[in-house]
């Protein structure tokens, strides 16, 4: 079920699965879907297969980096970019993102500095970058929370009264299919419903929420769970970023002009570890591995490029290259990050000072001081 099948105009592909947006194939070949028309130059599908690839590059460094005991942990993307470079490069200007944990991807659509994201996980910083100028909220670790965090965000939007201007904006809340069974989740979709909120829910279905199975969190599609609540839900092909650039400007659309919420699932799968502490193959086969990497969302971008002969050998290598050094240069940047020092923990933690937090920070000072007495 589209968007527009819920608001009377109901549709369905004849190339995809029943009720999945698909607008590029695994194979790489281009398809139409009467609800979600795309039209791209061949330099902005160049740039989403580089985004694409930069991104899976950087999520390895990373991965990297915490194997060799520079980061603390590390939740990895690998096998979600379509999801989140196709719904991230539709946000505009005015539009809020809330990412969980694992935005990387949309992070990078957000201009947000990949060292920023790499401080947080090594313990130097609590995200280092302003959500106001990015757009993009800082990451959240309860699972869930945010959601109720981007449905308030939209309510103070609407009583701006600016829906349906020019200067209008919407929010976006990022959430894995386990969240789902979350309660804050589902008052998010409460509140986002009644009050017609300008929000659209973006759940990346990977089908593991850690070692649990989709089906121990629904017994039905999650995107028709948006029909309990009354407002439209749609699924897209989580691995296309074509589609879910498509899907997801569609429904921020719809929020901006007033139309209120939708909620988009994104059918993909998570191909690495739920983090770096996590071992998958103690709960997933790897035949299921294998047939999802026939579903490898930048090789069907590759193939396509290939196809229309849009791209040759010269700019893949190129792009390679490209993430290569990007990769190289934050490597060093995060080795090189210095260690805080441990009093500014208590530092902007509040807009004004707190009683309690002051009274905290000076018995810490006086610990730490303690220290430098008994080495004198």
């Amino acid at each position: 079920m589209t968007i527009d099948s819920v608001r009377g105009a109901p549709a369905t592909p004849a190339h995809a699965e029943p009720d999945l947006v698909q607008l590029l194939t695994p194979e790489g070949e281009r398809v139409e879907h009467p609800d979600y028309p795309l039209d791209l130059s061949p330099e902005e599908i160049r740039g989403l297969y580089r985004d694409l690839v930069t991104v899976r590059r950087l999520d390895l460094e990373a991965v990297a980096l915490t194997r060799q005991g520079e980061l603390g942990i590390w939740a990895s993307l690998l096998g979600q970019e379509a999801a989140q470079i196709g719904s991230g490069r539709a946000l505009g200007d005015h539009d809020m993102a809330f990412p969980s944990y694992r935005e990387h991807a949309v992070a990078w659509c957000r201009k947000v500095e990949p060292l920023k994201l790499l401080g947080l996980f090594r313990g130097v910083n609590h995200g280092g970058w302003d959500p106001a100028e990015h757009g993009f909220h800082l990451y959240t670790i309860v699972i869930g929370s945010q959601t109720l965090h981007a449905t308030g965000y939209a309510m103070g939007i609407q009583r701006d009264g600016v829906l349906g201007t020019p200067s209008a904006g919407a929010t976006i809340a990022y959430f894995g299919d386990g969240a789902t069974s979350q309660g804050d989740v589902n008052e998010a979709f409460v509140f986002a419903s009644v009050f017609n909120a300008p929000i659209v829910f973006f759940c990346q279905n990977n089908q593991w929420a850690i070692s649990e199975p989709l089906e121990r969190q629904s017994r039905i599609p999650l995107y028709k769970r948006a029909q309990g609540y009354g407002f439209p839900g749609v699924r897209v092909d989580g691995n296309d970023v074509l589609a879910c650039l498509a899907v997801t400007r569609k429904a921020l659309e719809a929020a901006r002009t007033g139309q209120g919420p939708t909620l988009i699932e994104a059918f993909t799968y998570r191909m690495g570890a739920h983090t770096t502490t996590d071992d998958p193959t103690r709960y997933r086969l790897k035949t299921e591995e294998e047939a999802w990497k026939l579903k490898d969302p930048i090789e069907r971008v590759k193939a396509y490029l290939v196809r229309g002969d849009l791209a040759d050998q010269g700019f893949f290598d190129e792009v390679e290259a490209e993430a290569k050094a990007v990769a190289s240069d934050l490597r060093k940047q995060c080795l090189a990050l210095p260690d805080p020092r441990p009093l500014e923990m208590f530092d902007n933690v509040y807009a004004e000072p707190h009683p309690l937090m002051t009274e905290e920070q000076e018995q810490f000072a006086a610990y730490l001081a303690s220290f430098e007495e008994v080495s004198s």
